[in-house]
Protein backbone atom coordinates (compact mmCIF):
# COMPACT_ATOMS: atom_id res chain seq x y z
CA UNK A 1 0.00 0.00 0.00
CA UNK A 2 0.88 3.41 -0.58
CA UNK A 3 1.78 6.42 2.17
CA UNK A 4 -1.28 7.69 3.31
CA UNK A 5 -1.60 11.23 1.78
CA UNK A 6 -1.48 14.35 3.55
CA UNK A 7 -4.74 15.40 4.28
CA UNK A 8 -5.70 18.47 2.37
CA UNK A 9 -5.11 21.95 4.31
CA UNK A 10 -8.45 22.97 3.64
CA UNK A 11 -10.22 20.09 4.55
CA UNK A 12 -10.98 20.62 8.04
CA UNK A 13 -14.54 19.35 9.26
CA UNK A 14 -16.46 21.20 11.94
CA UNK A 15 -15.67 20.31 15.31
CA UNK A 16 -18.39 18.85 16.93
CA UNK A 17 -17.61 16.90 19.67
CA UNK A 18 -14.51 15.97 22.04
CA UNK A 19 -12.38 12.64 20.93
CA UNK A 20 -13.32 9.79 23.53
CA UNK A 21 -11.29 9.10 25.93
CA UNK A 22 -12.81 6.72 27.69
CA UNK A 23 -11.26 2.86 28.01
CA UNK A 24 -14.08 1.13 26.36
CA UNK A 25 -15.47 2.44 23.19
CA UNK A 26 -18.32 -0.47 23.09
CA UNK A 27 -20.04 -2.08 25.97
CA UNK A 28 -22.75 -4.23 25.55
CA UNK A 29 -24.85 -5.27 28.67
CA UNK A 30 -27.53 -8.15 29.12
CA UNK A 31 -28.49 -7.94 24.81
CA UNK A 32 -31.18 -9.95 23.71
CA UNK A 33 -32.38 -10.08 20.30
CA UNK A 34 -34.73 -11.87 18.70
CA UNK A 35 -37.13 -12.14 15.70
CA UNK A 36 -40.45 -14.01 17.01
CA UNK A 37 -39.61 -16.91 18.49
CA UNK A 38 -36.05 -17.30 16.92
CA UNK A 39 -34.07 -16.33 19.75
CA UNK A 40 -30.14 -14.67 18.65
CA UNK A 41 -28.55 -13.42 21.55
CA UNK A 42 -29.50 -13.93 24.99
CA UNK A 43 -27.70 -12.11 27.90
CA UNK A 44 -25.03 -11.27 25.44
CA UNK A 45 -21.99 -9.25 27.17
CA UNK A 46 -19.59 -7.56 25.38
CA UNK A 47 -16.61 -4.88 26.02
CA UNK A 48 -14.12 -3.44 23.33
CA UNK A 49 -11.22 -2.16 24.79
CA UNK A 50 -9.87 1.51 22.93
CA UNK A 51 -7.42 1.36 20.07
CA UNK A 52 -7.54 -2.44 19.67
CA UNK A 53 -9.08 -4.70 16.08
CA UNK A 54 -11.25 -6.78 17.71
CA UNK A 55 -12.11 -10.02 15.72
CA UNK A 56 -15.59 -11.46 15.84
CA UNK A 57 -16.34 -14.67 15.11
CA UNK A 58 -18.99 -17.45 15.20
CA UNK A 59 -20.77 -20.30 13.65
CA UNK A 60 -23.71 -19.54 11.11
CA UNK A 61 -26.47 -18.07 12.36
CA UNK A 62 -25.22 -17.10 15.79
CA UNK A 63 -25.73 -13.55 14.82
CA UNK A 64 -22.60 -11.46 14.14
CA UNK A 65 -23.95 -9.22 11.84
CA UNK A 66 -27.00 -8.70 13.84
CA UNK A 67 -24.40 -7.58 17.30
CA UNK A 68 -23.01 -5.45 14.82
CA UNK A 69 -26.91 -3.39 13.53
CA UNK A 70 -27.39 -3.54 17.25
CA UNK A 71 -24.43 -1.69 18.17
CA UNK A 72 -25.22 0.68 15.48
CA UNK A 73 -28.48 1.28 16.35
CA UNK A 74 -30.31 -0.39 13.10
CA UNK A 75 -31.26 -3.04 15.65
CA UNK A 76 -33.37 -2.51 18.78
CA UNK A 77 -32.50 -5.61 21.58
CA UNK A 78 -35.43 -6.54 23.78
CA UNK A 79 -33.61 -6.55 26.97
CA UNK A 80 -30.25 -4.67 27.70
CA UNK A 81 -28.28 -1.84 27.30
CA UNK A 82 -25.21 -0.65 24.63
CA UNK A 83 -23.23 2.11 25.08
CA UNK A 84 -20.87 3.83 22.38
CA UNK A 85 -18.15 6.25 22.99
CA UNK A 86 -19.98 6.97 26.50
CA UNK A 87 -23.67 7.79 24.37
CA UNK A 88 -26.19 5.38 25.34
CA UNK A 89 -27.37 3.21 22.20
CA UNK A 90 -30.30 1.94 23.62
CA UNK A 91 -32.03 4.56 25.47
CA UNK A 92 -32.57 7.25 23.11
CA UNK A 93 -31.07 10.23 22.28
CA UNK A 94 -30.50 13.25 25.18
CA UNK A 95 -30.90 16.69 23.89
CA UNK A 96 -27.88 18.11 23.06
CA UNK A 97 -26.33 15.23 22.47
CA UNK A 98 -24.17 15.07 18.85
CA UNK A 99 -25.62 12.34 16.49
CA UNK A 100 -23.33 9.83 17.54
CA UNK A 101 -23.74 8.16 13.76
CA UNK A 102 -21.18 10.96 12.52
CA UNK A 103 -18.55 9.25 14.73
CA UNK A 104 -18.32 6.00 13.12
CA UNK A 105 -17.94 4.51 10.19
CA UNK A 106 -19.41 1.01 8.68
CA UNK A 107 -18.07 -1.09 5.83
CA UNK A 108 -21.22 -3.48 5.26
CA UNK A 109 -20.72 -6.46 3.55
CA UNK A 110 -20.05 -6.32 -0.36
CA UNK A 111 -19.41 -2.52 0.19
CA UNK A 112 -23.24 -1.42 -0.24
CA UNK A 113 -22.49 1.10 -2.58
CA UNK A 114 -25.33 3.41 -4.53
CA UNK A 115 -24.98 1.87 -7.81
CA UNK A 116 -26.07 4.69 -9.51
CA UNK A 117 -23.29 7.01 -8.20
CA UNK A 118 -19.50 7.85 -8.48
CA UNK A 119 -17.09 6.40 -5.88
CA UNK A 120 -16.71 9.89 -4.81
CA UNK A 121 -20.02 11.05 -4.67
CA UNK A 122 -20.84 8.00 -2.46
CA UNK A 123 -18.08 9.36 -0.23
CA UNK A 124 -19.59 12.40 -0.10
CA UNK A 125 -23.26 11.41 1.14
CA UNK A 126 -22.51 10.68 4.56
CA UNK A 127 -20.56 14.34 4.33
CA UNK A 128 -24.08 15.64 2.80
CA UNK A 129 -26.34 14.20 5.38
CA UNK A 130 -24.10 15.31 8.94
CA UNK A 131 -22.07 18.75 6.83
CA UNK A 132 -24.43 20.45 4.41
CA UNK A 133 -22.83 23.70 5.14
CA UNK A 134 -19.95 22.48 3.48
CA UNK A 135 -19.19 24.07 0.02
CA UNK A 136 -18.95 21.79 -2.97
CA UNK A 137 -15.71 22.51 -3.60
CA UNK A 138 -14.61 21.47 -0.22
CA UNK A 139 -16.67 18.36 -0.14
CA UNK A 140 -15.31 16.89 -3.39
CA UNK A 141 -11.70 17.66 -2.00
CA UNK A 142 -12.12 15.70 1.07
CA UNK A 143 -13.61 12.59 -1.44
CA UNK A 144 -10.63 12.49 -3.06
CA UNK A 145 -8.76 12.72 -0.11
CA UNK A 146 -11.01 9.55 1.28
CA UNK A 147 -10.48 8.04 -2.07
CA UNK A 148 -6.59 8.01 -2.02
CA UNK A 149 -6.62 6.94 1.84
CA UNK A 150 -8.56 3.46 1.32
CA UNK A 151 -5.80 2.83 -1.10
CA UNK A 152 -7.45 3.46 -4.44
CA UNK A 153 -5.92 5.13 -7.28
CA UNK A 154 -7.11 8.81 -7.47
CA UNK A 155 -9.10 8.05 -10.75
CA UNK A 156 -11.31 5.91 -9.46
CA UNK A 157 -12.85 8.72 -8.01
CA UNK A 158 -14.94 9.21 -11.00
CA UNK A 159 -15.43 5.36 -11.59
CA UNK A 160 -19.21 3.97 -10.92
CA UNK A 161 -19.34 1.02 -8.78
CA UNK A 162 -20.03 -1.51 -12.01
CA UNK A 163 -16.20 -0.39 -13.23
CA UNK A 164 -15.08 -1.79 -10.13
CA UNK A 165 -13.46 -4.99 -9.24
CA UNK A 166 -15.10 -6.58 -6.11
CA UNK A 167 -11.29 -5.17 -4.02
CA UNK A 168 -12.42 -1.83 -5.44
CA UNK A 169 -15.43 -1.83 -4.26
CA UNK A 170 -14.70 -3.38 -0.59
CA UNK A 171 -11.44 0.05 -1.17
CA UNK A 172 -14.66 2.37 -1.91
CA UNK A 173 -16.92 1.43 0.95
CA UNK A 174 -13.90 1.84 3.18
CA UNK A 175 -13.33 5.14 1.43
CA UNK A 176 -17.07 5.91 2.42
CA UNK A 177 -16.78 4.77 6.02
CA UNK A 178 -13.82 7.16 7.06
CA UNK A 179 -15.92 10.22 5.46
CA UNK A 180 -16.64 11.79 9.00
CA UNK A 181 -12.93 10.95 10.49
CA UNK A 182 -14.56 8.59 12.65
CA UNK A 183 -13.35 7.02 16.03
CA UNK A 184 -14.94 3.72 15.65
CA UNK A 185 -14.60 1.60 12.16
CA UNK A 186 -16.93 -1.35 12.10
CA UNK A 187 -15.99 -4.10 9.30
CA UNK A 188 -18.45 -6.73 7.93
CA UNK A 189 -16.47 -9.41 6.63
CA UNK A 190 -13.93 -6.89 4.57
CA UNK A 191 -12.03 -9.89 2.98
CA UNK A 192 -14.56 -12.43 1.71
CA UNK A 193 -14.83 -12.89 -2.13
CA UNK A 194 -10.94 -11.17 -2.23
CA UNK A 195 -8.13 -13.50 -3.44
CA UNK A 196 -5.01 -13.97 -1.08
CA UNK A 197 -3.46 -11.49 -2.47
CA UNK A 198 -5.95 -8.52 -2.13
CA UNK A 199 -7.08 -10.07 1.35
CA UNK A 200 -3.29 -9.49 2.91
CA UNK A 201 -3.40 -6.18 1.53
CA UNK A 202 -6.40 -5.32 2.98
CA UNK A 203 -5.71 -6.38 6.54
CA UNK A 204 -2.80 -4.25 6.27
CA UNK A 205 -4.43 -1.40 4.92
CA UNK A 206 -6.93 -1.78 7.90
CA UNK A 207 -3.90 -2.28 10.69
CA UNK A 208 -2.38 0.24 9.19
CA UNK A 209 -5.22 2.86 9.37
CA UNK A 210 -6.09 2.04 13.23
CA UNK A 211 -2.17 2.88 13.60
CA UNK A 212 -2.50 5.93 11.82
CA UNK A 213 -5.97 7.47 12.57
CA UNK A 214 -5.97 5.64 16.68
CA UNK A 215 -9.24 3.76 15.69
CA UNK A 216 -10.75 1.38 17.34
CA UNK A 217 -11.76 -1.55 14.59
CA UNK A 218 -14.96 -4.39 14.97
CA UNK A 219 -14.41 -6.30 12.38
CA UNK A 220 -16.18 -9.69 12.08
CA UNK A 221 -14.50 -12.48 9.84
CA UNK A 222 -14.42 -15.46 9.17
CA UNK A 223 -10.71 -15.06 7.79
CA UNK A 224 -8.41 -17.03 10.13
CA UNK A 225 -5.33 -15.07 8.58
CA UNK A 226 -6.87 -11.95 9.48
CA UNK A 227 -7.35 -13.22 13.01
CA UNK A 228 -3.93 -13.83 13.40
CA UNK A 229 -2.53 -11.35 11.84
CA UNK A 230 -4.12 -8.41 12.98
CA UNK A 231 -6.71 -8.79 15.59
CA UNK A 232 -5.10 -7.86 18.88
CA UNK A 233 -8.47 -9.98 20.71
CA UNK A 234 -11.21 -12.04 19.44
CA UNK A 235 -14.69 -12.10 20.83
CA UNK A 236 -16.46 -15.70 20.11
CA UNK A 237 -20.41 -15.67 19.74
CA UNK A 238 -22.00 -19.30 20.48
CA UNK A 239 -24.45 -20.73 22.58
CA UNK A 240 -26.12 -17.03 22.04
CA UNK A 241 -23.63 -15.19 23.94
CA UNK A 242 -20.26 -14.52 23.74
CA UNK A 243 -18.61 -17.84 24.93
CA UNK A 244 -15.18 -16.18 25.19
CA UNK A 245 -12.67 -13.15 24.69
CA UNK A 246 -8.80 -12.49 24.46
CA UNK A 247 -5.86 -13.60 22.21
CA UNK A 248 -5.85 -16.60 19.98
CA UNK A 249 -3.92 -18.40 22.55
CA UNK A 250 -6.12 -17.65 25.59
CA UNK A 251 -8.79 -18.59 23.55
CA UNK A 252 -7.67 -22.22 22.47
CA UNK A 253 -6.78 -22.71 26.47
CA UNK A 254 -10.22 -22.61 27.49
CA UNK A 255 -10.48 -25.82 25.93
CA UNK A 256 -14.29 -24.88 24.10
CA UNK A 257 -15.28 -27.70 21.43
CA UNK A 258 -16.19 -25.25 18.96
CA UNK A 259 -13.11 -22.64 19.64
CA UNK A 260 -10.39 -25.72 19.70
CA UNK A 261 -12.30 -26.95 15.96
CA UNK A 262 -12.05 -23.49 14.68
CA UNK A 263 -8.82 -22.60 15.64
CA UNK A 264 -6.99 -26.01 15.41
CA UNK A 265 -8.70 -27.43 12.48
CA UNK A 266 -6.58 -27.63 9.36
CA UNK A 267 -6.83 -23.98 8.04
CA UNK A 268 -6.16 -22.80 11.85
CA UNK A 269 -3.18 -24.88 11.82
CA UNK A 270 -2.18 -23.42 8.36
CA UNK A 271 -2.67 -20.09 9.33
CA UNK A 272 -1.04 -20.12 12.42
CA UNK A 273 1.89 -21.75 10.37
CA UNK A 274 1.88 -18.95 7.98
CA UNK A 275 2.08 -16.14 10.95
CA UNK A 276 5.05 -18.33 12.15
CA UNK A 277 7.17 -18.18 9.21
CA UNK A 278 6.53 -14.90 9.34
CA UNK A 279 7.36 -14.38 12.26
CA UNK A 280 10.49 -16.35 12.35
CA UNK A 281 11.97 -14.43 8.92
CA UNK A 282 11.44 -17.10 6.82
CA UNK A 283 8.09 -15.37 5.18
CA UNK A 284 8.11 -12.26 3.98
CA UNK A 285 4.40 -12.07 3.13
CA UNK A 286 1.55 -14.22 4.18
CA UNK A 287 -0.92 -16.01 1.89
CA UNK A 288 1.30 -16.51 -0.47
CA UNK A 289 1.22 -12.51 -1.26
CA UNK A 290 1.68 -9.58 0.63
CA UNK A 291 0.80 -6.03 0.81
Amino acid sequence: MSDIPDTPQEAELPAVAPHYEGEHPIVVKGVRNAFGDNVVHDNLSLTVNRGEILGVVGGSGTGKSVLLRAIIGLQTPQEGSIEVLGQSITGGRQEGDVDIRSRWGVLFQGGALFSTLTVAENVEVPLKEFYPEIGDALRHEIARYKVMLSGLPEDAAAKYPAELSGGMKKRAGLARALALDPELLFLDEPTAGLDPIGAAAFDGLTRELKETLGLTVFLITHDLDTLYEICDRVAVLADRQVIAVGTIPELIATGHPWIEEYFNGPRGRAARASVERASAGRDPGRREGGM
